[in-house]
């Protein structure tokens, strides 16, 4: 095979790239008061002397090259005198000459890298500006412990089955933590590029990311001591149910998309319920909206103490899962994941999933335990909202969680296995009632 046409046309990319990274860096020397010693024509030359490097005489030289370029640029910049010299433009030259020397061996990697690179030098403006002047510490914290339980902590987490009747795969449920901490962030953004701006009910959805139940029992704390932001409230404590059937489709897609197919009606069913009832409480709100705007208030991103708690919480659900199913069956798994919804509607799902990645139910049989904890889950927060909000509150509030259960049951029954699973846990039931010796 002739290699002519293939390394010309690593050549013609590698000039690519240097001219794409070099001419974002010109347009820049444009705006700045000193002149930069690498323009676009030094880096596209760059490129590709990685790229000439790689093809005569492979890693070692081009090494020599990328040194070599490097002391240039310093020697341009100590010619010129330049003071306050940062190190962007001289970073950027010789990751143009790695990335002309890539071009040779992984043309698509190299492509794409250099994009991004330009892409990165062209958001000097807003980058600077969002670290600066948006992002709080607490934020920034958030994010670093994010990056680290992904990067640092999950590549050593083991991945095997372990632990009392081998449930535990520490592996998965660092993913499914780290899940829910991700969610938790997307939700905390939102509130605050849109809750301050739009009001509660905007609020309240996103903040159902972080926890329905914890927005539900914040919604009724201010619906309390605030009676006019009583209508507001409302339409956030149940726009923040939908957020709570789309986060529960997410963990179910990272656990066991089998359980997610199953799955799939019954949220459907209860996230339209959800949407037309929260939907209907925000107009009301909106025809009937003050001047006054709830306060924007600053908050961390996710909680690392409840991340924790939410693994514990999820490792011991499975065990008692597993003892429960092999000392009553199925019906042990229904009650775990019943009692398991009263602290966490998404740890009874995901540790019900998991079973069902492990081979121990099926698909089907997951369906039931994981409405069952959603329902008492239903139940916990049909009481705050009782017990926080008072009785206009709940009396607003309650019917939404009651009609977003029937309509997830109610799907159930639409779907052909999971209704033959239902009907003979009926017969089932049934059958043990006629038999009681009372």
């Amino acid at each position: 095979m002739d290699t002519e046409p293939l390394m010309l046309l690593n050549l013609v990319e590698a000039l690519g790239i240097g001219l794409l990274i070099g001419a974002e860096r010109e347009r820049r020397m444009a705006h700045d008061a000193e002149r930069a010693p690498a323009g676009i024509r030094t880096f596209a030359i760059s490129s590709l002397v990685g790229a000439v490097s790689v093809l005569a005489g492979g890693e070692p030289l081009l090494i020599t090259a990328m040194v070599g370029i490097f002391a240039l640029a310093g020697l341009a910049y100590w010619r010129a005198n330049v003071e306050n010299v940062g190190l962007t433009t001289e970073i950027a030259l010789v990751m143009t000459v790695l990335l002309g020397g890539l071009s040779v061996r992984r043309p698509e990697l190299a492509a794409g890298i250099g994009v991004v690179v330009a892409i990165l030098l062209a958001a000097r403006a807003p980058l600077h500006t969002f670290v600066r002047a948006a992002m709080t510490e607490d934020e920034l914290r958030d994010g670093l412990v994010l990056a680290a339980a992904t990067l640092v902590v999950l590549p050593v987490v083991p991945d095997r089955p372990m632990g009392p009747y081998a449930t535990l795969n520490p592996y998965t449920i660092w993913i499914v933590v780290i899940l829910v901490m991700a969610i938790g962030a997307a939700g905390h953004v939102a509130i605050r590029l849109f809750g301050a701006q739009h009001g509660l009910a905007l609020t309240g959805l996103a903040s159902g990311f972080i926890s329905s139940t914890a927005t539900i029992r914040e919604m009724a704390d201010r619906a309390m001591k605030a009676p006019n932001l009583l209508l507001a409230a409302v339409a956030g404590a149940s726009l923040s149910s939908i957020a709570t059937i789309v986060q529960m489709a997410a963990v179910l897609a990272a656990t066991s998309i089998a359980t997610l197919q199953a799955l799939m009606v019954p949220l459907m069913t209860a996230g339209a319920a959800a949407t037309l009832y929260g939907a209907i409480w925000t107009v009301v709100e909106l025809r009937q909206r003050t001047e006054e705007r709830p306060e924007a208030q600053q908050q961390r991103a996710f909680s690392v103490p409840i991340a924790l708690a939410f693994s514990l919480t999820l490792a011991l659900i499975l065990v008692a899962s597993a003892a429960l199913q092999e000392w009553l069956g199925n019906t042990g798994i229904i009650l775990a994941a019943g009692l398991a919804g009263l602290v966490n509607t998404h740890s009874a799902a995901i540790s019900v999933a998991l079973l069902v990645g492990s081979g121990k139910i099926t698909a089907a049989e997951a369906v039931v335990p994981i409405l069952t904890g959603i329902s008492t889950n239903s139940i916990m927060r049909m009481f705050l909202a009782r017990a926080g909000g008072g009785h206009d509150f709940a009396l607003r509030v309650v019917p939404g969680l009651v009609l977003v259960v029937l309509a997830a049951w109610g799907g159930a029954f639409l779907c052909p296995d999971v209704a033959q699973q239902l009907i003979s846990r009926g017969h089932l039931f049934g059958s043990i009632s006629q038999n009681d010796p009372r």
